[in-house]
């Protein structure tokens, strides 16, 4: 392990811009860089839809078996802090296709498991390959497209996870009807060759352009304006992950639908989900500090208004169905600041905030469930009003953008 970047952020950038600009842009690329995406994303879902059945199963808790999650963004988060360093000087390319054959082991380690702790093992190597993916997804669009393309090409690749989104909990609950939970988890596999082969053939060459070290991250954390810029990042996560991981209480409790009216508010909420993905590369083209304030703040608005007014159904399918319009630009925003922010070091700033997300994730599902418990679901999204509202003072008030 190096201490020393053999490099400095000048040189890396100019190397960077030169990878776009001596060259076409390889959509191509992009393109299988949203599907390795959509297969790791719909994996990370999958045992939401299936944890009845998988429990029954392996003869375990319904609890035990959520775990798998758990498991899943731990090691997610670690990855994505360590794995620059620990693949060093490695072929980008390799390693991106490598996460891709880590996938289709993790799935198939979990459809033949005959325990928790075997399904464990294989979503450990789930939490490597989504955290490692992640992680780098962001410094490789910035290689594959030149810079004023960055923006359009993020929202190509966070269109797999909006398709996850829409696909993974419904046809995984569906698919585990007619195959069981383990034949879901092998055609699981298959969409990692699937994602693996377009990789092996869309991907150019992407040498790592300087050595890593832990000395790199901490560097990075004291630039001026990354660390509150994380803390922004964080919020507007942990906001909708407090509100999203508790929708199907509120959907039950307080607006009063059936399953049917819930699977329906949530499909609807991938739609939306997947055209805000496409729509937002045009308000980051006019302004990317604009869209950085506009989905938080009407988060804000949305949540409030759910925790106020929430008990009509069409009115609430509503509000939902635009937060996932308006939450598909959160990620594909904060992807293109740290691209202008870091262009330097986008693979370590790209690490911090899958490591924000993680940590995001683990907060609003806590925090959501202790809310839930005690003041109810109304109590729940108010927090999550609070928790955006706090984001957006901060990021009016301290984060620039480019």
């Amino acid at each position: 392990m190096t201490t020393e970047i053999s490099a400095s952020p000048e040189i890396n950038l100019e190397a960077e811009q030169a990878d776009t600009q001596d060259k076409h842009a390889h959509w191509a690329g992009v393109v299988s860089m949203s599907l390795g995406v959509f297969a790791l994303v719909t994996a990370e879902f999958l045992p939401a839809s299936l944890l009845t059945p998988m429990a029954s199963g392996l003869q375990i808790s319904e609890g035990a078996a959520g775990q798998a999650v758990t498991a899943t963004a731990i090691v997610a988060l670690v990855t994505s802090l360590l794995i620059s360093v620990v693949i060093g000087a490695l072929n980008r390319r390799l390693v991106l296709i490598g996460f891709s054959l880590l996938l289709i082991v993790s799935n198939l380690i979990v459809a033949a498991a005959p325990g928790l702790t075997t399904i464990l093992v294989g979503r450990i190597l789930l939490g490597v390959a989504l955290g490692g993916f992640w992680t780098l997804s962001t410094a490789t669009v910035m290689r594959l497209v030149p810079t004023d393309a960055v923006p359009r090409a993020l929202a190509i690749v966070f269109m797999g996870v909006s398709a996850a989104t829409v696909v993974a909990v419904p046809v995984g609950s569906y698919l585990g009807a007619l195959i069981g939970w383990r034949g879901v988890f092998v055609a699981a596999s298959g969409l990692g060759v699937v994602a693996a082969l377009i990789q092996f053939a869309t991907l150019p060459s992407l040498p790592a352009r300087n050595r890593r070290s832990l000395n790199v991250l901490l560097d990075v954390m004291r630039r001026p304006g990354i660390g509150i810029g994380m803390l922004a990042v964080l919020l507007v996560f942990a906001g909708h992950f407090t509100f999203f991981t508790y929708i199907r209480p509120f959907l039950e409790d307080v607006t009063h639908v059936q399953v049917a009216g819930v699977t329906a508010i949530l499909f609807a909420f991938g739609i939306a989900n997947f055209i805000g993905t496409y729509l937002v590369a045009y308000v980051i083209e006019h302004s990317l500090r604009f869209a950085l304030l506009l989905m938080p703040m009407v988060m804000v608005v949305l949540a409030l208004s759910l925790s106020a007014f929430g008990g009509i159904p069409a009115l609430d399918a509503a509000l939902i169905a635009i937060w996932g319009l308006v939450f598909a630009g959160v990620p594909v925003s904060w992807s293109t600041w740290i691209t202008r922010t870091l262009s330097d070091e986008a693979e370590t700033g790209g690490g911090l905030i899958v490591a924000a997300i993680n940590l995001a994730i683990a907060i609003g599902a806590g925090f959501g469930g202790f809310l839930l418990e005690t003041v109810g679901s109304r109590g729940v999204f108010a927090a999550s009003g609070a928790i955006c509202l706090i984001a957006t003072v901060i990021i009016l008030a301290r984060v620039k953008a480019k």
